[in-house]
């Protein structure tokens, strides 16, 4: 079985609270999971996707408090393609920025704009079959609401050494060296190639940190590690996510891949109605809720500011 494009994308914020609010508020997407950092539990993990946390939905944001702005260069995405369903909904986005005095511009059918913290976005009229991945937000009409990844954009001094990868994991090229498409029996993605900025990039707010690719399950995610160590990939063990199982390796253009598997998901610790309600803690970091909830950044009730 091919990958099924796109599972999520994670990127780091300075600051949790105006994240919530802006992609909530202004994008319309679901806060599906308030968790925290695995590795660095005193700081969140934040997930937000369409209604049900659906993998193709799903943005993800560590939050470092303090963190400087980041400076995306070679070796790093720096832009994420949503789709829309028609060229109204890209004029109503397009007013919508406005109205949130967000700075937009056209280029062609592809709406650009950056979050508060500088994270590119493009909004452009899905062509193909993937099924719309929405979230309901009470201003936002279901016919204009962001339907889930389209792919992404990263930067590479030197794109076709990438190729050997990219082929073991089932990508297929498009015209040239610098577009390839993740096509699954029920998504797609595309993973886009620009010519890297000659200034060295910097992570920090505002920077994606890495992407994740869906995989079914821990067979498949065995099998396609497997395949891009034989492509010369230093792929680490399966790791325990809570709402996922992963594999991480770079690719030799320097960005940073997981494979996620889609087999869990964000509901095994909490009902789809309530998704992202509550503190979600981990099992082996349970043991620190009362000194977390002191610690971690009050956030907005995200249906509040929708």
């Amino acid at each position: 079985m091919p990958l099924e494009g796109l599972h999520h994308i994670t990127a780091i914020t300075a600051d949790a609270p105006g994240n919530v609010d802006f992609h909530v508020r202004v994008l319309g997407l679901r806060l599906v999971k308030k968790t925290v950092n695995f590795d660095e539990p005193s700081v969140y993990h934040l997930y937000y996707g369409d209604e049900v946390g659906a993998p193709g939905s799903i943005l993800t944001f560590f939050e470092f408090p303090g963190a400087a702005p980041g400076r995306p260069g070679a070796g790093m995405v720096h832009a994420i393609r949503w789709r829309v369903g028609s060229p109204e909904a890209l004029a109503f986005w397009e007013a919508r920025l406005a109205a949130h005095e967000v700075p937009a511009a056209r280029d062609g059918d592809v709406l650009l704009f950056r979050d508060p913290e500088g994270l590119a976005h493009e909004l452009l009229v899905s062509r193909g079959a993937d099924a719309p991945l929405v979230a309901h937000a009470p201003d936002i009409p279901a016919e204009h609401a962001l339907q889930g990844f389209h792919g992404v954009r990263a930067y590479a001094g030197n794109p076709e050494r990438s190729e050997p990868l990219l082929r073991a994991l089932g990508f297929a090229r498009e015209g040239d060296e610098a577009h390839w498409t993740l096509a699954g029996a029920e998504r797609h993605a595309q993973l886009l190639y620009d010519p890297a900025p000659p200034e060295h990039g910097i992570q920090g707010a505002g920077t994606i940190h890495h992407v994740a690719w869906s995989a079914a399950d821990d067979a498949e995610l065995e099998t396609f590690a497997a395949h891009a160590a034989a492509a010369g990939a230093r792929a680490t063990p399966v790791i325990d996510r809570q709402y996922f199982h992963s594999v991480y390796f770079r690719e030799p253009s320097g960005v940073l891949f997981e494979l996620a598997s889609r087999d869990i998901g964000f509901a095994v610790d909490e009902p789809v109605a309530t998704l992202g309600g509550a503190l979600k803690l981990p099992p082996q970091h349970e043991r620190l809720r009362p000194v977390l909830e002191q610690r971690l950044t009050p956030l907005p009730d995200p249906r509040a500011v929708a």
